[in-house]
C-alpha cells in the first residue's frame, strides 16, 4: 500500500512540475531569430530561384557561409540575409 501512495505522490509532483515550467515559457518575440522558424519545401525553392537569378552574389555568399562554418536551417537563413545585403 505504500509503494501505490508513493508512486501517486511522485506522479502528483512530476504533473505539477511540468504544469509549473509550462505555464513560465514565453512565446517568441518578434524579432526572435530566424533559425526559430521552421523552412518549407516551397520557402526553399522560393529562395533558390531569387538566387539562381545573381549566381555570383550567391558564389560569394556561399563561401562566406563555408568560412562561418554554417550547417542547416542557420545556413539557409546567412544565405537569404547575405543575398539581401547586395
Amino acid at each position: 500500500m505504500f509503494r501505490i501512495g508513493a508512486c501517486f505522490a511522485a506522479m502528483l509532483l512530476a504533473v505539477s512540475i511540468n504544469t509549473a515550467s509550462a505555464q513560465t515559457t514565453t512565446a517568441p518575440e518578434p524579432g526572435a531569430k530566424p533559425s526559430s522558424m521552421k523552412l518549407t519545401a516551397e520557402k526553399l525553392k522560393e529562395m533558390k530561384a531569387r538566387w539562381t537569378a545573381n549566381k555570383p552574389r550567391l558564389k560569394a555568399c556561399r563561401k562566406e557561409v563555408k568560412a562561418v562554418g554554417l550547417t542547416g536551417d542557420d545556413r539557409w537563413f546567412y544565405i537569404e540575409d547575405c543575398m539581401s545585403k547586395g
